[in-house]
């Protein structure tokens, strides 16, 4: 078992002086020197054009690059270095798992990965330039793995596969376009269908109107389905999905047949490894580590750090009005023993005997 925190993040102003902020607190921390470490021993597999990358984030959210020009010139990096670290497009990733559901009025989401990927960062953001303000937890420091913004837009993502990868964005850069750029379900809808993807994966988009929608994205397609809960495998584009489907099929029945009647219950349905939809494959690269449950119509988030965790509940409502949280740390415990990359020393690939 560890003690695992996730740094509380909060900032009014634009873009630029976020990424500046950013920069700051990133240029000695733990995250970017394992990073490195990292990259030491898994080259990357891809090509980053900066010209393309930077005509992509002007045509979609210019503001978004004005925040990667920020952390450059914090952290005093090349273009091509940020765009490899920061930029989420043309980027590879790996294995992951994830299951959501909807009931009425609330998204509820395990994100399942890998200890040594998750940045321990939650973000809250008021941008004065452009784009929505947005509460959730972040993925390779711009990116966000899920999310709500201001005007009751709550969105998700789950992994299907990453083979026949396209020229495009990776998902935690999509789920920050979705939410800084979508005010609902409909455009976020005509957005993932607009931009390119690199890999295939579930969008799960959620408000108060339109309800829950996935959204099957891959490189050679993409088509929104309503739904209440969602895995690892698409139901239209089933060419995309992998061999083995089981765990994934068992996790969406479990969510499908639960008979939950609140977002608590949801929210103690996905944070309960008794319940079977938590995982415990951390070294598989699925392990559940946070749950996050989102409220549109209250403007309410909330996010449980490891198993069996009392949930953090934030109104966004109230920050908004520019009440600042007084809390620095949220803290869980998760059932693993390896290294956390934004907490532990050597979160790397090296193989060592000690």
């Amino acid at each position: 078992m560890k003690r695992v925190y996730s740094d509380v993040i909060q900032f009014r102003g634009n873009h630029y002086d976020f990424g500046v902020i950013q920069g700051e607190r990133l240029r000695e921390s733990l995250t970017l020197k394992n990073r490195e470490n990292q990259w030491k021993v898994r080259q990357p597999r891809f090509q980053i054009d900066v010209d393309e990358a930077k005509a992509m984030f002007q045509q979609l959210a210019p503001q978004i690059w004005e925040e990667l020009r920020g952390l450059q010139d914090s952290l005093q990096w090349s273009i091509d270095k940020v765009l490899q670290e920061f930029g989420g497009f043309r980027v590879n990733g790996d294995r992951s798992g994830c299951s959501v559901m909807s009931g009425e009025g609330y998204l509820v989401r395990n994100y399942d990965y890998h200890p040594k990927t998750y940045d321990g960062r939650y973000v809250l953001f008021a941008p004065n330039d452009k784009g929505y303000a947005t509460i959730g937890p972040s993925q390779r420091i711009t990116g966000r793995m899920d999310g709500l913004n201001e005007k009751g837009l709550a969105i998700g993502y789950n992994l299907t596969n990453r083979r026949k990868p396209g020229d495009g964005f990776i998902c935690t850069m999509i789920g920050r376009l979705l939410l800084e750029t979508c005010a609902d379900v409909t455009e976020a809808v005509e957005l993932l269908k607009e931009i390119p993807h690199r890999h295939s994966f579930s969008y799960i988009v959620y408000d108060q109107t339109d309800g829950m929608v996935v959204v099957e994205s891959s490189p050679r397609g993409v088509n929104a389905r309503a739904a209440d809960a969602c895995t690892n495998h698409f139901e239209i584009q089933t060419k995309e999905n992998r061999f083995n489907l089981d765990d994934s099929m068992r996790r969406l029945n479990l969510m499908k047949n639960s008979g939950v009647n609140s977002p608590e219950e949801a929210y103690q349905l996905l944070n309960n490894p008794e319940e079977d939809v938590f995982s415990l494959k951390y070294t598989s690269w699925s392990g559940t580590i946070h749950t996050s449950l989102y409220e549109p119509e209250k403007l309410r988030a909330s996010i449980g750090i490891g198993g069996n965790q009392k949930p953090y509940t934030f109104d966004f409502h109230d920050w908004l009005e520019g009440n600042d949280l007084n809390l620095a740390k949220l803290e869980g415990i998760v059932d693993t023993e390896l290294p956390f990359v934004h907490m532990d020393e050597r979160a790397d690939w090296f193989q060592r005997k000690d």
